[in-house]
């Protein structure tokens, strides 16, 4: 009895997978101890949870009628005008390099096409994620260059013709997040030139193309929490709530052939795509299972420190944008750095602490030294930012977020340049080189767009990060 139930699990599993649509049939799940049913509950929180927290960002980022600040209607582009400011809360560790140009897509209906103008030599990407956070593809500088593109994003299964010039990028998932941008040194006469740019591209569903569109208004759910950070309200969500919405979510955004085992292992559970997910059915195991989501989080963010190669005291990975079947980094870049790119355009050295595993705190002093000519070595830009322990901007005298190579920094007199961390002002003479720190702990980001890929270079290892200091 259990062998066959095991076997049939796995058919349900291959249907899944093998057809693209979802082919479920009757199974019975073979008996599980409390611990086994435990253990394989956190195995499925990590696995899903990329996907639900993709749906519920898109839940907040999308409940509204029109597009303002950082949010929009489904379908319709929100340009981001200016930088985030502290206050913003809506997907962690934000930047301040960039204006944003982003869209939540469903193209599990039809196709959109999307139209980028001519940036004219402008460094910009517009990496396209699916549900599970992978970067299926990233029209940009780097790799398409800055001229007049065309892209038509397809779903799974989708099968029809396109008009002419339209190059096809297809998702394997219904959910699709754009999240465009494009470089600004954030001067008034930089903002307009990047402004008119981001007026210039435009999106609309295939059926719509070639005419005049407008969008429809968006429909606000009241029941959606809008002030509630998305990672706090799905770190909320009971095991039921969570593995139910999995479920959901599964139906139209299906896992990928090499997840076949984790699909099988979502099966034993009861989690099936597109039907209702309840506890009470596992028995005995049920109230075993109640504290998953705080175990499953803890558990993501324990492995931060064995996520990637450690450097004076950083931490940074190139496993970012595509992850495979390491489902736990990408978790842990979900929940650290939602949307974060291929490591070909970014990498992002992240430090919490200085030495004896002791976290920053703004009431201290560090300082962060490049030697003469040892600054980021990227093709793109560089910046250093600094966020509060929950990886949000912090708010501070000069709304200053980051440091970067827009800055004119005041040298050594040996070349070299000090950057000054700490919440008291260093004085005149240091402020340009200065970045506040809040009163509490902190936590630094590199971030080094289109690093190089020939010596001196993070990616190999011929550039090193610069230790951050305690001083007097």
């Amino acid at each position: 009895m259990v062998l066959r139930a095991i076997v049939t699990v796995f058919c349900i599993a291959g249907a899944l997978l093998g057809t693209g649509t979802i082919a479920w049939a009757e199974y019975q799940r073979p008996a599980m101890t409390t611990a086994e049913a435990k253990a394989l509950a956190i195995e499925a929180y990590i696995y899903g949870y990329p996907l639900v927290t993709m749906e519920m960002t898109r839940r907040v980022i999308t409940n509204v009628e029109r597009p303002e600040g950082t949010r929009g209607p489904m379908g319709q582009l929100i340009r981001l005008r200016e930088y985030p400011n502290a206050s913003f809360r809506d997907v962690t560790a934000p930047n301040a390099d960039t204006l944003y140009t982003t869209a939540f897509l469903d193209v599990g209906q039809e196709p959109w096409i999307l139209e980028l103008p001519d940036a004219a030599d402008r460094y910009y990407l517009f990496p396209m994620l699916d549900g599970w956070t992978e970067v299926f593809q990233v029209p940009g500088k780097r790799t398409t260059g800055t001229g007049p593109q065309k892209y038509a994003i397809t779903g799974p299964g989708w099968k029809g013709q396109l008009p002419e010039g339209v190059k096809e990028y297809r998702s394997q998932t219904s959910i699709v997040w754009l999240l465009g941008r494009i470089y600004c040194t954030g001067t008034p006469e930089d903002y307009r030139a990047v402004h008119k740019l981001q007026d210039a591209i435009s999106l609309a569903p295939l059926s719509a193309y070639g005419r005049p569109y407008t969008p429809p208004a968006g429909k606000v759910d009241p029941g959606i929490d809008m002030k509630k950070p998305v990672r706090d309200q799905v770190n909320a969500l009971s095991s039921e709530e969570y593995f139910n919405l999995l479920a959901k979510l599964l139906k139209a955004n299906p896992p990928t052939k090499a997840d076949a085992p984790m699909v099988a292992k979502l099966a034993r559970l009861g989690i099936v795509p597109g039907e209702k997910f309840e506890l009470s059915r596992l028995g005995e195991a049920a109230a075993a299972l109640k504290d998953v989501p705080k175990l499953g989080f803890e558990k993501i963010m324990a492995y931060y420190k064995t996520a990637g190669r450690i450097e004076n005291g950083w931490l940074f990975t190139s496993q970012t944008g595509v992850y495979g079947t390491d489902y736990l980094q990408r978790a842990l870049i979900t929940a650290i750095g939602l949307g974060a790119n291929r490591p070909q355009d970014a990498i992002y050295p992240t430090s919490v602490g200085g030495g004896e595993g002791k976290p920053y705190v703004g009431s201290n002093k560090y300082v962060m030294r490049f030697a003469k000519g040892q600054t980021p070595p990227v093709d793109g830009f560089w910046s250093l930012t600094m966020y509060n322990k929950d990886y949000f901007f912090v708010d501070n005298p000069l709304n200053r977020y980051n440091l970067s190579a827009r800055n004119k920094f005041v040298p050594n007199a040996d070349g070299s340049v000090d950057l000054y961390l700490q919440r008291e002002n260093p004085g005149p003479g240091k402020e340009a080189n200065w970045l506040p720190a809040p009163e509490g702990e902190f936590v630094l980001m590199l971030r080094l767009y289109w690093p190089k890929e020939t010596p001196p270079s993070i990616l190999d290892g011929s550039w090193k990060i610069p230790p951050v200091k305690q001083s007097q």
